[in-house]
């Protein structure tokens, strides 16, 4: 079964005949934007769809990618849309759909990792999603370990960049909280995690143990108990987090005072600010100027 370069042919299809092959909500202000840019500027690139006779409501084509552009020019009031026609079967029109949204990261992570899921579920073995999706195999291996123990929330936090996939899989192996916080501690050692992404690994376990592995909300009458200890636990950690903050801004502070003074240094070399002129960047943000000179003028 070869998908790799499928023959296609560009057409003008009525848009009442095209029915979605993997429907999705869309964010609005996003979706607004398209609109926006299909009215301005004109569809800068084809929709792709697949040719079947069994669709239901009188509809001709099967969409695999472009699902917000056809939306878009239904809202525009068009009435026909370019697509690019290819003639594909629906496994592999759902790998087409899947890589295209690989490749751009429009997905959102549990949709994405779900269509990794559900290949794997048809039958791919692990190999052979990496080779249709250009994932790494191991990569494949450690979504498909994450999803069978149903870590929604470390998912989404490792889509994210908030979690390292390595990461990720040493905490489920661990197992307890106790082998888990040993675990970073390890890693912060070794200089495997460092200050801001520590910090972000310890608030995705925070919320997956107060707010469980899946990102679905919770029965309300467990969210509502409350015990004595799980307010002290959650006041320190606020606590900690706190500190956290204070130390980041203290740093933050640091880095902004050696811009400024650099800054100053290089703008009082004549030939750098003729430079700068001559370049058209001549001026500076409003808040940083008003630091970098006394009355924040140009350089």
């Amino acid at each position: 079964m070869s998908m790799q370069h499928p023959a296609s042919d560009l057409r003008m299809i009525p848009v009442d005949q095209i029915a979605p092959l993997n429907p999705r909500d869309r964010n609005d202000q996003v979706f607004e934007e398209i609109v926006g840019n299909i009215k301005n500027l004109g569809l800068k690139k084809p929709i792709t769809v697949t040719p079947r006779d069994n669709l239901e409501d009188g509809k001709r084509y099967l969409l695999i990618c472009g699902e917000g552009r056809l939306k878009a020019f239904k809202a525009l009031g068009e009435k026909q849309i370019p697509a690019l026609v290819v003639t594909v079967n629906d496994e592999d029109a759902f790998i087409m759909s899947l890589t295209e949204n690989i490749a751009r990261r429009a997905y959102r992570p549990l949709e994405l990792l779900a269509g990794i899921e559900r290949l794997h579920q048809q039958g791919y073995d692990k190999k052979v999603i990496s080779q249709k999706t250009g994932l790494c195999l191991d990569y494949v291996k450690d979504i498909l370990f994450l999803l069978k123990n149903g870590e929604e929330r470390l998912l989404v936090a490792v889509e994210g960049g908030r979690v390292p996939l390595n990461t990720a899989i040493a905490i489920v192996g661990a197992g307890s909280d106790e082998a888990v916080q040993a675990a970073l501690q390890d890693a912060y050692e070794s200089g495997k995690l460092r200050g801001g992404q520590l910090m972000q690994v310890r608030r995705v376990l925070q919320q997956r143990s107060t707010l469980g592995k899946s990102m679905a909300r919770r029965d309300a009458r467990k969210v509502s108990s409350v015990t004595t200890s799980s307010l002290v636990r959650n006041y320190q950690h606020e606590v900690e987090r706190q500190k956290m903050m204070v130390k980041k801004a203290e740093f933050i502070q640091q880095r902004l005072v050696f811009v400024i003074e650099a800054l100053r240094q290089l703008l009082a070399d004549e030939h750098f600010s003729n430079l700068l002129r001559a370049e058209g960047l001549n001026t500076l943000p409003k808040q940083l100027a008003e630091r970098v000179w006394p009355g924040g003028h140009a350089a």
